[in-house]
């Protein structure tokens, strides 16, 4: 059976994989490696690990396709390894399936952190009370508490806030949020989701904080946790 954290690191780059390996294996990962994309499908398949790394430029499959490959057949956390200011790259990645990316360069420390955030989202309930930190949400009756308070939302706000909440600390674009709130409306909703957006942060102040990726699109994030 696999550890607990299993972990799978996929970069065509030897000195990466090194680095990023032996770092995790000092925070207790088990970790495994792939060289390319189509050893990271075959891995995946056969070890089941608990989280993959996967980096976006590598040979024979490139990693959005590795990762479309991956969706097929698992629903492990994945995050991705883009270069930095490669927007098109992060929002390609994100709606592909992904559950955050790092920037090259980037420090392990920034890593570890993200992937901490993911373990804690996994291991949240599934019951029908999500439970993030100080927040509750009632889905059986579109209720949200915070430390035992209610908190007053729009029906629409409550929407927002319960698919941040059940991606906690993960990046969701803006076509992710538009299918998931506004599934109905063609328009661009843009404007009315920066109004709920700060009508939220405002009513989750201080216990949460709502980090903006411009272009890209929004996350929750427990306001202790690293940035």
């Amino acid at each position: 059976m696999a550890s607990t954290k299993s972990i799978l690191i996929v970069d065509d780059e030897p000195r990466m994989r090194r680095f990023v390996r032996m770092n995790l294996e000092l925070e207790g990962f088990n970790v495994s490696e792939a060289s390319d994309g189509l050893e990271a499908v075959r891995k995946v398949r056969e070890e089941a690990p608990n989280l993959v790394v996967l980096d976006v430029e590598m040979p024979h499959l490139d990693g959005f396709e590795t990762l479309a490959q991956i969706r097929s057949t698992s629903s492990a956390p994945v995050i991705m390894l883009t270069v930095r200011g490669e927007e098109e790259e992060r929002i390609k990645g994100l709606d592909l399936g992904a559950d955050d990316y790092v920037t090259k360069p980037f420090s392990t420390a920034e890593l570890i952190a993200r992937l901490g955030v993911i373990q804690r989202r996994r291991a949240a309930s599934s019951e029908p009370v999500v439970e993030v930190g100080p927040l509750s949400l009632d889905l059986l009756h579109q209720e949200a508490r915070m430390g035992g308070e209610m908190l007053r939302l729009t029906p629409t706000e409550f929407a927002l806030l319960r698919h941040l909440g059940e991606n906690l600390g993960r990046i969701l674009t803006l076509n992710q949020i538009h299918r998931a709130v506004w599934p109905a409306q063609h328009n661009d909703p843009g404007p009315a989701l920066r109004v709920h957006i700060n009508h939220l942060r405002q009513k989750l102040a201080p216990a949460f904080r709502i980090e903006n990726e411009p272009g890209i699109g929004y996350r929750l994030m427990i306001a202790d946790e690293p940035e």
